[in-house]
């Protein structure tokens, strides 16, 4: 299916040779070959670009109408007759890649919109767009080529590297942005975390949140997501760390580089994280816990206690999945042999 030119801009058509070029990929065929964007392999024309990375798609690969198809080298033989192998190491990725050339996101524009309002003394970078009704803040800094949307706020003294696309509606305080960071529409970064205490005659004593909210490089925040800024500590999200939507980070959580936190999980103040953690979506992990590199929790897991590097639990209490698996199995077991014991105790 055609991408919707109403919504998604359209660089096309491409050569053979600028497509294999963007992925670092090799072919056979002719160089000007030309296409016109990218498809399923159940869904792609002559003119379209496809691909297939595991063998258990192979069927479909041989069935496909695509005119070229991104394929890691054990598949090019299952490659149709007319349809060009473009061999690389890793097809998703580079279709990914490819997608992005006949599709590339929104350019800014460098502009300010006549209803946005800028204080003074912020620092706008050339080429900025900022949008409609947005507000910048004293003494914030903005740099260079960034994306600023309708209707976002960036608060007093945020600082955003060069690069930075922030969406609709989102808003971000007390915050400090490498390059490349994305906020989704809605998303909120840099808020009070939840620190309180409980003053004797039961009232509740709010705790100044005195810390700020780091961002690395490429990090994004999915929308009406939320990372609250640190108590007297940072919250920090290491480079290309990707949060889905409606995910929320407590006061004083750190992430490693590149973790994946899906959609609705929740991170109590004061864990760390590894590098490369990732979280299935309504996971959720109690404070003050230490979560080892390329840690795998699956969805709706709940996470108690420390986790070793490379663990893979699921469950809630979490535990090893091979350990929870087991454990099931030997539940239905019990209910198959107790259902057996009733109807022998019924005839």
């Amino acid at each position: 299916m055609s991408a919707d030119a109403r919504f998604f801009g359209y660089a096309g058509p491409l050569s053979l040779t600028t497509i294999a070029a963007a992925v670092g990929g090799a072919f056979d065929g002719d160089p000007e070959r030309s296409f016109s964007g990218v498809g399923s392999l159940e869904a792609a024309t002559s003119e379209e670009v496809s691909f297939c990375e595991a063998p258990r798609y192979a069927s479909a690969l041989r069935a496909t109408g695509a005119g070229a198809v991104l394929v890691p080298g054990t598949l090019a033989s299952q490659v149709p007759q007319g349809c060009v192998a473009i061999v690389c190491p890793s097809p998703a990725a580079a279709f990914g890649k490819v997608a992005a050339l006949f599709h590339p996101g929104p350019k800014p524009q460098a502009r300010i919109d006549p209803t946005a309002i800028v204080a003074a003394d912020a620092v706008i970078g050339e080429g900025t767009e900022i949008g409609p009704m947005s507000v910048i803040g004293a003494g914030a800094r903005i740099g260079e080529d960034c994306l600023i949307g309708p209707m976002v706020t960036v608060g007093t003294g945020v600082v955003l590297g060069a690069g930075c696309v922030l969406h609709s509606h989102a808003s971000i305080s007390h915050a400090i942005c490498a390059d490349g960071v994305v906020l989704h529409p809605g998303a909120r970064v840099g808020q009070e975390g939840f620190g309180f205490t409980v003053a004797p005659d039961g009232r509740f004593e709010t705790a100044p949140q005195l810390g700020l909210v780091e961002l690395g490089r490429g990090v994004e925040v999915g929308a009406n997501s939320c990372v609250d800024r640190g108590a007297l500590a940072n919250t920090v999200l290491g480079e290309g760390t990707r949060l889905d939507n409606l995910v929320q980070v407590g006061h004083n959580v750190r992430t490693g580089r590149g973790c994946i936190l899906v959609a609705q999980v929740g991170v109590s103040g004061s864990t760390v994280m590894g590098d490369y953690v990732s979280a299935g979506g309504q996971a959720g992990f109690a404070g003050h816990l230490s979560i080892g590199s390329r840690a795998r929790i699956g969805a709706q897991a709940g996470v108690i206690q420390d986790l070793p590097a490379e663990a893979e639990v699921f469950g809630t209490p979490a535990a090893p999945i091979r350990e929870v698996f087991r454990a099931l199995q030997v539940l239905r077991r019990l209910a198959a042999e107790s259902r057996h014991i009733k109807r022998r105790e019924a005839e």
